[in-house]
């Protein structure tokens, strides 16, 4: 997607859209030179009182990089009183823990943690949600001067919050749903091609879920998705920390920690989410390996048949991640697997803080 993109499966109402704040995005620096500030961005002054951006820190990845542990590091090390911004989409769902890899209370000790379980399983969460309540507490972090710590894999979150993506209110249409769903596949791509070409290019002819939603928020805008959408001047001075690691020991780290998930009681997990009502159509157990695990319960899935298929299913997700962080600009790219990644993160960290203070 390009700049200002707007990815039409991310569809839903907003729940609160007068705590939007449209914003971010960084440069190679950085920094964001915003062409425009917006009312309710908060103003810090520098000891000489000049304007100081809001400053936000980022921390992004593949699955299994160790995003969690540095966040909780650079927040503990920096000495700021950081908290830590939620940007992983699975993160949101109470009672979905071990198969997340949720941080831990214990983890968390002490370290305050934002947009992690504030949603029960059955209940939708939309793109446009989580930029409402992602911007919000960042403002409200902002006001108390501290700075924030984005920390998630959501590629499509983390993006949308980065560039000020402004995602049009628009909520399902179910029965223009079932009508498309009856429809081939390449008939919706030549009705999105001929409606939304700009949606149909950037989607592509094989994701059946984002076409319909391109057309259903073409449908109810009366225009098109892709002109629907749009972006806002970014405001924050960002640091943009990535992490990555070679795909075979990455991959060799996430098979490990599936099995692990499995020995910690996973099965017991999802045992408990369907004891409250929660099915494979449930939208929360798209999270890679829930599904598998939910076949092992009900004897149509061995635990070997299901580890093995969580695991590719999770290496196949993790090339889609680097396709995207690809093609996010100005990222401090950092070796996962370095044992000073830590050390080397908040020497970074430190010294942008550093040239921004005063």
């Amino acid at each position: 997607m390009g700049m200002g993109g707007y990815d039409p499966d991310a569809g839903g109402r907003r729940r609160n859209p007068a705590a939007a704040a449209p914003v971010a995005a960084s440069t190679a620096t950085g920094e964001v030179y915003p062409a425009a500030r917006t009312a309710n961005t908060t103003t810090m002054l520098h000891a000489n009182g000049t304007a100081r951006r809001p400053r936000l820190l980022v921390v992004l990845g593949a699955t299994a990089t160790g995003k969690t542990a540095l966040s909780i590091a650079l927040a503990q090390q920096l000495g700021l009183g950081s908290e830590v911004v939620n940007a992983d989409s699975r993160y949101f769902y109470l009672g979905m823990n071990i198969g997340t890899a949720k941080p831990t209370l214990a983890e968390r000790a002490g370290i305050p943690h934002h947009l992690i379980d504030t949603r029960h399983p059955l209940q939708g969460y939309s793109l446009a949600e989580y930029l409402d309540e992602a911007r919000a507490v960042i403002a409200d972090l902002h006001r108390q001067e501290i700075v924030p710590i984005v920390a998630g894999g959501t590629p499509q979150y983390l993006r949308a919050l980065l560039e000020g993506w402004n995602v049009p209110d628009v909520p399902p249409d179910p029965e223009l749903r079932a009508r498309l769903e009856q429809l081939p596949v390449a008939a919706v791509y030549a009705q999105l091609l001929a409606l939304d070409p700009a949606s149909a290019e950037r989607i592509g002819p094989h994701n059946a879920r984002r076409m319909i939603r391109a057309l259903e928020v073409t449908q109810a805008a009366g225009q098109p998705a892709s002109i629907a959408a749009g972006a806002t001047p970014p405001v924050w001075d960002a640091l943009v920390l990535g992490l990555r690691m070679e795909r075979g020991p990455l991959y060799a780290r996430i098979d490990a920690r599936v099995a692990a998930m499995h020995d910690a009681g996973w099965l017991e997990e999802v045992t408990a989410l369907v004891a409250q009502g929660v099915t494979a159509d449930t939208p929360a157990m798209s999270a890679h390996g829930y599904r598998e695990v939910l076949q092992m319960l009900e004897g149509r899935m061995t635990r070997e048949e299901a580890i093995s298929s969580t695991c590719f299913l999770i290496h196949r997700y993790v090339r889609h991640q680097e396709t995207w962080f690809r093609r996010f600009a100005n990222v401090t790219w950092l070796d996962a697997a370095a044992p000073d990644v830590a050390q080397r993160a908040t020497a970074l960290a430190t010294d942008w803080l550093a040239a921004r203070s005063g």
